[in-house]
């Protein structure tokens, strides 16, 4: 029986979908009641590069794949769409669309969270005396009455990662979408929001506390979309979504898409989706994702952490009554990197890149400087090598891209470790990187703790699936969750971190010399 078609025997809904939109790929993955993968499908995302330092998404396209992956998933599992009992849908965080509300029409192609269009206008606002006056009125408010709500205010920059200056960029570039916008005919929605909007033919109009807060114009203490924010960039309030619980019955996707509806009971932020997927439920649980970029989240419960440039806070997840607050660091170009290396054939197969890093004893000094410094603040910073030799091999080269990681890693670490006033419990790490045991064994040398690994590192799926199981039935609560974790490997520090001092060192000296 093909793929979408109903069966005519009504087979128990037993299985849970878990998408995941990311940055490079859309996978679904179909999940038993162990959490065991029955069946999985992946494509590429394609990216379109219009102008330099632009990038965007083609709707229809990326449509087509979610679609595609879904269909191709079940049929893998060998299962029919009436066996599915929920969909979770976990999507990367701040690319975003806006349409007309009306004709469902976009007003210009998914602007990406790595799209650098606004990278003037964030620079001159984090350098603008209104945006350091705001930071002192609310470092005072926060220190005088302790309360949280003026905790993010105070730490207020601005990243080219966020929708916020984009969205503001929208407005003063395309007309039609602030002609629509004066009539209250403009919708604005990152990819969960847009996905659900296609899938329930326009009646579903809504995304998720996790996904809103990784807007950067969303408030995490009282759980708004500020309209101060706003008012600053001129961006109309009128064109935001509501915002509900993570775990949610948003509804079912319309009949003729599948054949049957399928509840969506889950909309979730990637990074957040991944946390959930490790089990991070405690305060203090700390999560490393290795992809793309690489995201260190730390669980601080129901109090906001920040520091300026460094850390920013976030919703975790709100399913109930329960908010659950992250802190989150990111360090760009992780995979990028790697993916570079291979494309320029330094080696030819990712598995064998932690053998050809472990075969020399040092990257004979040899520094890769990344294409975004730790805090991800300078846009305009190029990637490059630097200390190149006669001497120097592919292995010198492949084992320096991987120590800038594991740097990177130990200097977000150290800043969590500062900043973040709650004692770290266990540190959980997922994304492809975390596949490469050298980068794995050096960042647990160098921060002295162990990193767990899980057997699947498709985490950002899982827990779109386990916060869709919860919400309908699928699974009872987040214990029996914990039971189902399954972990493959466990990295113990087995070196000194002293060890590493003079070549972190020469890395930071060549970060600090690095042309911009």
């Amino acid at each position: 029986m093909p793929c979408g078609q109903p069966d005519t025997g009504a087979a128990p809904a037993q299985y849970v979908l878990g998408v995941d939109v990311g940055s490079t790929v859309v996978k679904c993955h179909v999940y038993d009641r162990a959490a065991a993968v029955r069946g999985s499908s992946h494509r590429r995302v394609e990216s379109l590069y219009p102008r330099p330092g632009w990038v965007e998404l083609d709707p229809e396209v990326l449509w087509n794949q979610f679609i595609g992956v879904i269909k191709e998933a079940v049929h893998a599992a060998g299962l029919h769409m009436r066996q599915i009992a929920g969909l979770g849908i976990s999507t990367q965080r701040g690319t975003f669309i806006t349409w007309h509300k009306r004709t469902g029409k976009p007003f210009h192609n998914f602007i990406s969270w790595q799209d650098l269009r606004s990278a003037e206008l964030v620079n001159s606002w984090n350098n603008s005396l209104l945006l350091k006056v705001i930071h002192v009125i609310f470092t005072v408010l926060h220190f005088l009455t302790g309360n949280d709500r003026y905790l993010a205010p105070s730490f207020l920059t601005f990243s080219t990662h966020q929708a916020s200056m984009k969205l503001s960029w929208v407005f003063k570039n395309i007309h039609e979408a602030e002609e629509a916008a004066k009539k209250n005919n403009c919708c604005f929605g990152t990819v969960d929001t847009w996905l659900l909007y296609r899938l329930t033919k326009g009646s579903v109009y809504a995304t998720d506390y996790s996904n809103a807060s990784s807007t950067g114009i969303f408030e995490p203490f009282t759980k708004c979309w500020n309209p101060t924010l706003c008012n600053l960039l001129s961006i109309p309030v009128s064109i935001y979504p509501p915002v509900r619980d993570t775990s949610f019955n948003f509804g079912s996707t319309a009949s003729e898409i599948f054949g049957v509806p399928i509840p969506i009971m889950a909309l979730v932020a990637d990074q957040q989706s991944a946390m959930f997927g490790e089990c991070c439920f405690h305060p203090g649980d700390v999560k490393l994702t290795m992809g793309t970029g690489g995201f260190w989240n730390v669980n601080t419960g129901e109090h906001l952490f920040a520091s300026r440039g460094s850390l920013y806070p976030l919703i975790g997840w709100k399913i109930g009554e329960e908010v659950v607050y992250l802190t989150e660091g990111s360090i760009s170009d992780v995979g990028t990197a790697i993916k570079w290396a291979l494309d320029i054939e330094l080696f030819t197969n990712v598995d064998e890149i932690a053998e050809m890093a472990q075969s020399t004893a040092d990257s004979e000094g040899v520094c890769f400087i990344p294409g975004l410094q730790v805090s991800g603040d300078d846009p305009y910073l190029c990637a490059s090598f630097m200390g190149l030799k006669p001497s120097t091999t592919r292995n010198h080269l492949v084992r320096a891209i991987l120590e800038s990681v594991a740097f990177r890693n130990k200097l977000l670490y150290d800043i969590i470790v500062k900043k973040v006033h709650i004692p770290l419990r266990t540190i959980r790490a997922d994304g492809g990187v975390s596949n490469n045991s050298f980068v794995m064994q050096m960042t647990s040398d160098l921060i002295n703790k162990k990193i767990e690994k899980p057997a699947n590192v498709e985490m950002s799926s899982l827990g779109a699936a386990f916060l869709a199981g919860l919400a309908s039935g699928f699974w009872t609560n987040k214990k029996q969750l914990k039971k189902l974790r399954r972990i493959e490997a466990v990295f113990e520090p087995q070196k000194d971190s002293e060890e590493y001092r003079p070549a972190m060192d020469a890395w930071l000296q060549a970060m600090k010399h690095s042309p911009h």
